[in-house]
């Protein structure tokens, strides 16, 4: 018999975002869950899961980590922008404005 344990998997857009709530066997890893939520049927444009940055709870982990009960996987988009680049070009801007 197996041990059950419940997760959940996580996927957002700026407009849109679904969470989908499991019961998994204990041993379940970070990229079995997600995998298992099958939330290409809400997203069509679903990363690639075996590729795809995976997190617990706003924390990276690997797609091997194996899932505690009551734990949340995140499944990250790739970043339009680098936030360095960002903010390097904000800085750059307000010294120009300053001289």
């Amino acid at each position: 018999m197996f041990e059950i344990i419940n997760v959940e998997v996580a996927y957002a857009l700026p407009d849109k975002q679904r969470i989908e709530k499991l019961s998994v066997a204990v041993g379940t890893t970070a990229l079995e869950a997600a995998e298992q939520a099958n939330l290409v049927r809400f997203f069509g444009d679903l990363p690639d899961l075996t590729t795809a940055r995976l997190g617990v709870f706003g924390k990276a982990v690997p797609a091997t980590h194996e899932l505690s009960d009551g734990e949340r996987v995140e499944i990250y988009r790739e970043l339009l922008v680098d936030p360095k680049a960002v903010r390097r070009a904000r800085a750059e801007k307000a010294k120009a404005e300053r001289v």
